[in-house]
C-alpha cells in the first residue's frame, strides 16, 4: 500500500518531466524548442518548401494558410494568402487559429507570433543534407512515420536523372543564375549539389557561399561553356558589357527556365528530382552539341 502510494505521489513529477503521451520537443533551426502535445491538425506554412514538405508527407489537409508564393500542389494553392516574407500579416495568421507555424529562418515575424502565443518552428533547408534532416523533423511534428520515404524517391530520382547526362555533357562549365543582381547558385547549395551529381562543373567557387552574389566580370572571366537562367534574367544577358564574349552566349548554350520550372528548380524540397531532370535536360539539349 505505501508503495503503491509513493508512486502515485511522484506520478505528477513525472508528466513534468516527459511531458503528455504523444508529446514531442521539436529543436528547430534557430536554436529554439516547441513543444507539441500531439500532431497539429490547423497548419500554417510560411515558405513554400514547407508547404510542399506538408502536402507530400499526407498532410496537406491539416494547412489552413499559406504564403503567397505558395502554389503546389493545387490543394495548397488554393488556401488562404497570408503574405510573403516582408508583408505577413500576422493578425491574419492568428485567426486561422493554427496549431503551429511553419516559418524560415529569415522570417521577421516569428517573435511577434511567438508573443501570442502561438508554437511556431523555423526550418530552411539549404542543402541535400538540410532537406534530409528537415524531412525527419515535419515527420516528428506531423507524426508521420517513415517520412525518409520521401528521401529515398528523390534520392533515386536525381540519381535517374544523371543517368540520362550524354558522357560528352559530363565536366561542362556551368553558370547557373538564381537572380538578377546577380546572384549564382554555389556548389554548396542544394542546386549547386544537383549540377555536381549530374556532372556538371560549376564555375562558382565553394568558399564563396551557397548563393553569392557575383562580380558580372567574374562571369566573363570564368567563361562558362553552358548557362541557367530565368525567364527575367535572361532579358538582356548577352548586352552585359563582355558577356558577348562567353562561350556559352556565342554558342547560344543557355537554358532559360520557365516560371514553372523556376519555382521547382528553387525549393529545397520534395520535387527536388523533378528539379534534376530539368537541368539534366538542359545539359542533354545545350551540353552535348
Amino acid at each position: 500500500m505505501l508503495e503503491r502510494l509513493a508512486r502515485l505521489a511522484l506520478l505528477p513529477l513525472l508528466l513534468a518531466l516527459t511531458g503528455p503521451a504523444g508529446a514531442v520537443d521539436i529543436r528547430d533551426d534557430l536554436g529554439h524548442t516547441t513543444r507539441l502535445a500531439s500532431p497539429p491538425q490547423r497548419i500554417v506554412s510560411l515558405l513554400p518548401s514547407l508547404t510542399e514538405t506538408v502536402c507530400e508527407l499526407g498532410a496537406c489537409a491539416r494547412l489552413v494558410g499559406v504564403d503567397r508564393y505558395s502554389n503546389y500542389p493545387a490543394q495548397a494553392d488554393a488556401l488562404p494568402k497570408v503574405g510573403g516574407l516582408d508583408d505577413t500579416h500576422v493578425e491574419m495568421i492568428a485567426a486561422l487559429r493554427p496549431d503551429v507555424v511553419l516559418v524560415a529562418t529569415a522570417s521577421r515575424v516569428t517573435d511577434r507570433l511567438r508573443a501570442l502565443g502561438l508554437p511556431v518552428i523555423a526550418l530552411e533547408p539549404r542543402s541535400y543534407r538540410d532537406v534530409q534532416r528537415v524531412l525527419d523533423v515535419m515527420g516528428q511534428v506531423l507524426g508521420v512515420p517513415d517520412a525518409q520515404r520521401v528521401w529515398r524517391r528523390i534520392e533515386a530520382g536525381v540519381a535517374a536523372a544523371a543517368s540520362s547526362v550524354p558522357p560528352q555533357a559530363r565536366g561542362l562549365r556551368v553558370y547557373y543564375e538564381v537572380a538578377n543582381g546577380i546572384w549564382a547558385a554555389g556548389p554548396t547549395s542544394f542546386m549547386g549539389e544537383t549540377l555536381t551529381r549530374l556532372g556538371a562543373a560549376n564555375i562558382i567557387p565553394a568558399e564563396l557561399g551557397p548563393f553569392p552574389k557575383i562580380n558580372p566580370e567574374f562571369v566573363v572571366r570564368a567563361n562558362p561553356a553552358l548557362i541557367m537562367v530565368g525567364a527575367r534574367g535572361a532579358e538582356g544577358l548577352a548586352q552585359r558589357p563582355g558577356w558577348d564574349r562567353i562561350d556559352a552566349v556565342q554558342r547560344g548554350r543557355l537554358c532559360v527556365f520557365r516560371p514553372e520550372d523556376g519555382d521547382i528548380l528553387a525549393r529545397p524540397g520534395p520535387r527536388m528530382a523533378e528539379a534534376a531532370q530539368i537541368m539534366a535536360r538542359c545539359l542533354r539539349d545545350k551540353g552535348a552539341r
